[in-house]
């Protein structure tokens, strides 16, 4: 196994690699972290949808985002997504096409531009060197990019706003939902919490999640798997403790006691159907419960996508 080391820490599995896997990355976009042998990644097509890349009006420059949306009149609630590490490759986007499926407005920016493009790259200390150098101030300047844009938007309800995250954007949506109060929800998927062990250089200022609960403006549901390597359960368990001690009601963190870090990504060996489904279901039910539900019921399932030879692996 190839190992990442980044001011984040190291998440077991996220990076394996095969020549399987780098020849599917190079031919769908994907990022090259491991494709289980047998896995067949989900595609969602955008019947029904309007899907584009849009530009957004940072401090210093313009970034690319990537909207998924519903076709059908009206104004939709709207989730800002943060990406995997990997920045917006294609599970991504296809989880931004799940969303809109769902009744929702997604859209995913490219926080990592400024630096490079890790889903193209195979060289992870290359893909360190980029993750590193999207700070924390960077991030947030680009986050409320996002949400001028999506304010301005004919087809976007400002009022039921959410974000999401999965990894490296499980931490920032955690760090949204303690700083932005235009969000009504969060869902952490496998956020870090801690501060890092090793502080970033280039970023010194970096704050962790527990660090910012007593700003916490909306309640987030954290989906953690309890054999994650990389966040440890006494993290999750100083999360539980930290929103008691704030104050903090309506947060929700549940652990997956057999899956693994990355247990969504159907394109990983760290995929977990079982744990993915149910983390969706749940997913959309808390947004919904707090404010962010679609404008009108959806046809779409309930339970993220099933595929027919995925397995996850250890």
């Amino acid at each position: 196994m190839v190992t990442l080391t980044r001011s984040d820490g190291n998440w077991a599995g996220d990076l394996n690699l095969s020549r399987r896997s780098i020849a599917l990355a190079l031919a769908g976009g994907y990022a090259v972290a491991a494709f289980s042998a047998d896995a067949e990644p989900i595609h969602t097509d955008e019947q029904g949808l309007v899907t584009a890349t849009v530009e957004l009006q940072a401090t210093d420059r313009k970034i690319p985002a990537y909207v998924a949306r519903p076709a059908a009149a009206g104004r939709h609630p709207a989730i800002l997504v943060y990406s995997e590490v990997f920045g917006v490759h294609e599970w991504v986007r296809d989880v931004c096409r799940r969303l809109a499926k769902a009744g929702y407005v997604a859209i995913a920016p490219d926080f990592f531009v400024r630096h490079g493009d890790p889903s193209k790259l195979t060289d992870f200390n290359e893909i360190r060197k980029i993750v590193a150098q999207a700070t924390d101030k960077e991030v947030a300047g680009d986050t409320t990019a996002a949400l001028r844009f999506l304010k301005a938007q004919p087809y976007v309800d400002p009022a039921r706003m959410a974000v999401v995250g999965f990894c490296w954007g499980g931490a920032k949506t955690w760090l949204a939902a303690e700083r932005y109060p235009d969000f009504k929800a969060g869902v952490a998927w496998y956020g870090p919490l801690a501060p890092a062990k090793t502080p970033n250089p280039l970023d010194p200022g970096a704050q962790a999640p527990l660090q910012l609960v007593k700003d916490l403006h909306a309640p987030v549901l954290g989906l953690y798997g309890g054999k994650d390597q990389g966040i440890s359960q006494a993290d999750v368990e100083a999360m539980r403790a930290a929103l008691k001690a704030a104050g903090k009601t309506g947060s929700e963190l549940i652990v997956y006691p057999e899956a693994q870090h990355g247990f969504l990504a159907d394109y990983r060996p760290s995929y977990d159907a079982a744990a993915g489904q149910d983390g969706w279901k749940k997913m959309l039910a808390f947004l919904a419960a707090h404010g962010v539900a679609p404008t009108a019921p959806s046809k779409a399932p309930t339970k993220a996508p099933t595929k027919a030879k995925a397995k996850a692996k250890a």
